[in-house]
Formats: structure tokens, C-alpha cells, sequence
């Protein structure tokens, strides 16, 4: 009897796992404005940007996604939705929205033919200060994190002269994944007062806000034949990658596929 419930219990698992959700999840950086520490110059407005973005999004299209996951907060999903919709019956109509939504989202969708978004982003948790260690006093460390953010940045500033086809390459490698963990959280507990912990608590909220943000992501209904794509500030994806990972709902799908 126990040997048959162990064979059965095999078997669900096998099914489960053999079911796994496919999920584009695609780092980018912020084409509108942004409080984040480091952003890339870039005019949403400018013809050729429009024109590169429009060809990004066809490569994109090629996923076939039937879920579009974007980083805003889910309160705003019936604002989304209506300046999407909107957007979808006129091509003529200045969407609410700008930046790396409307230029890849909103054209992702409308190719490949999805009539809804959702809104995943999570921002009611207390304030996170990333610039912890330029502002606390008698640190144990005060250079760790400067040293090895520095290294960082250095190598973000030699991705500003890439287009933007070649930054996204970029970004979605994970190299550079990685360094959006350690710079927006692992770095800061480098950073505290003796028998104290102010930056590890400060990089735990940034930890808990991208945790939320899967279980907003774990909340929206899916099938096993759906696709979903994720676009996202490169941070956000760099821990749902981690989580997704050892995830048994989902199984990630390589960005370099699809950008061509």
C-alpha cells in the first residue's frame, strides 16, 4: 500500500513538472523617467529609438506570449488596461503610459495579439534607502560597498555607448543580472555600525518588495499552455529569475533566443 502511494505520489509530480508554465522574463532599463541609482540617457520620443524599440518588439512577438506582465502596481491595472485597449483600436492615440511600456509592452501585445495586461510591481511596503551607506555614521565598513559598487557602475557606463538592441543583450545576461542583486541589495550588508545590521535591513525590504512581487505574479490564473512575458526594471527580473528557478510552476525561457 505505502509503495503504491509512493509510486502514485511519483507520478503527480512527474505530471506537475512536466506542465511548467513558459515565462520570457525580460530585463530592461527605464525609457521614461526613474528615481533608480543608475538609468541610461535615452529619448522615447526620438524616431530612431521608436523605430529600434518597434523591432525589439517583433523579435519579442516571436514568444507568442498570452500574458503580458508589466512593473506597475495592481491598482493601476484598470488605468493599464484602458489606455492599452485604447491604444489597440487607434493607432493614432497617445497612450497614458510611455517609456518601455508603451514602446515594448503595448506593441508586444498588439502583435501577438493579447488583449489584456497585469500589473505585478510592488510598492506599499516602507521606504527603501539604497543610499544607506553614503549616510550613516561610524560605519564598521565604509568601503566594501563603495569599492564594489563602483566596479559595477564602471562597467554599466561602458554599456551607455551601446545601442539599444546591444544594451538589452546586455542586460539580460547574467553577468549583469547578478549585479543588479548585489548592487540594489547583497552590497548593503557590507554597510552597518558595530552589532548593528542597517544595511542588511535596508537590502531585506528590497528582498521583500521583489518577493511580492512573485506572489503577484503566483495571484493571475494560468494553464499550462500559457506563455508569459515579464518586462521588468533589470533588478526585478534578476530575482524572479532566482525564484523562478527553482520554481515547479515555471520554467524560464532564454531572453538571447528571441533577441536576434
Amino acid at each position: 500500500m505505502k509503495k503504491s502511494l509512493l509510486i502514485f505520489g511519483i507520478l503527480i509530480c512527474n505530471l506537475i513538472f512536466a506542465q511548467k508554465v513558459k515565462v520570457l522574463n525580460f530585463g530592461t532599463f527605464h525609457m521614461a523617467y526613474t528615481p533608480d541609482a543608475h538609468s541610461y540617457k535615452f529619448d522615447a520620443k526620438d524616431q530612431k529609438n521608436i523605430n529600434e524599440t518597434y523591432e525589439i518588439a517583433k523579435m519579442i512577438a516571436k514568444f507568442k506570449p498570452t500574458i503580458i506582465c508589466i512593473e506597475k502596481v495592481p491598482n493601476e491595472t484598470y488605468k493599464l488596461n484602458n489606455d492599452y485597449s485604447n491604444f489597440l483600436k487607434n493607432k493614432d492615440y497617445k497612450t497614458f503610459y510611455g517609456g518601455e511600456i508603451a514602446l515594448i509592452a503595448y506593441q508586444v501585445g498588439k502583435i501577438a495579439g493579447v488583449n489584456k495586461l497585469y500589473a505585478i510591481d510592488e510598492q506599499e511596503i516602507s521606504y527603501y534607502n539604497f543610499n544607506i551607506g553614503n549616510q550613516l555614521k561610524n560605519q564598521v565598513d565604509s568601503l566594501s560597498e563603495k569599492k564594489f559598487n563602483a566596479e559595477i557602475f564602471k562597467e554599466f557606463d561602458e554599456i551607455e555607448k551601446l545601442s539599444t538592441l546591444q544594451k538589452l543583450k546586455r542586460i539580460n545576461t547574467k553577468k549583469y543580472l547578478d549585479q543588479n542583486i548585489n548592487i540594489n541589495a547583497d552590497n548593503l550588508t557590507y554597510v552597518s555600525t558595530k552589532g548593528n545590521f542597517e544595511g542588511a535591513d535596508e537590502a531585506s525590504v528590497f528582498y521583500h518588495r521583489n518577493l511580492r512581487i512573485f506572489s503577484n505574479l503566483n495571484q493571475i490564473p494560468v494553464t499550462k499552455d500559457d506563455r508569459i512575458f515579464i518586462i521588468m526594471g533589470a533588478a526585478h527580473t534578476a530575482f524572479l529569475n532566482e525564484f523562478m528557478k527553482r520554481s515547479p510552476k515555471y520554467e524560464l525561457v532564454d531572453v538571447k533566443k528571441y533577441l536576434k
